[in-house]
């Protein structure tokens, strides 16, 4: 079976593919640069939402299984948000994003930096099948951006690890897809895939 994987988001789409054939999902997966099909407006309030939309916009345009996820940072201390508008927060990219972030937070103490990466996995069949997954990871907001790996708000959301706290940008892509949102939502969704 094929499925196309509804994103174009080049970091994303890297991480999804590398942690669905982790979980032993083989089937051919085309993105949306193998395809046509129309940007799909993310107008929902949840992430599983969102992720719904765009699956069944895929489904619709092409006749095949689609494959989509929406995910973002959600921070306590701002009753949840950015939430699903994590990637647009700033209006502009990841770095501006980042930056807006550390700038809202910037006299918030350490012990009240909380947050959570959240991520809803779906995939919708031609036949009207709709699965959900959800995931996330819990952890604290830097002051400061570090390590290189990852893609988003990863430089500044620390996880406890066995070596100490470590920003997900400072972890290797084997040791983050092992703890993160994506990683927990979509290893739960390859399994209803397989299965």
């Amino acid at each position: 079976m094929t499925y196309v994987l509804a994103t174009r988001n080049r970091g994303k789409l890297a991480e999804l593919v590398t942690i669905l054939a982790d979980a032993g999902v083989t089937e051919q997966i085309l993105t949306l640069d193998d395809i046509e099909v129309p940007d799909t407006p993310e107008t929902g309030v949840t992430f599983a939402e969102n992720a719904l939309l765009k699956a069944r916009a895929v489904v619709a345009a092409t006749g095949l299984p689609a494959i989509a996820d929406d995910s973002g940072l959600s921070v306590d201390v701002l009753g949840g948000a950015p939430g699903v508008f994590s990637a647009r927060w700033s209006g502009g990219d990841d770095q501006a994003n980042v930056n807006l972030l550390l700038a809202q937070l910037s006299d918030v103490p350490a012990e009240y930096r909380s947050a959570q990466f959240v991520c809803a996995a779906v995939a919708v069949w031609p036949d009207g099948r709709e699965a959900v997954e959800l995931g996330s990871v819990t952890g604290v907001l830097t002051f400061e951006p570090r390590g290189d790996n990852g893609f988003g708000y990863d430089p500044i959301f620390e996880v406890a690890t066995d070596d100490g706290p470590r920003t997900t940008a400072e972890l290797s892509s084997q040791a983050k897809h092992a703890i993160s949102h994506r990683g927990r939502a979509f290893r739960a969704l390859a399994a209803r895939l397989v299965g």
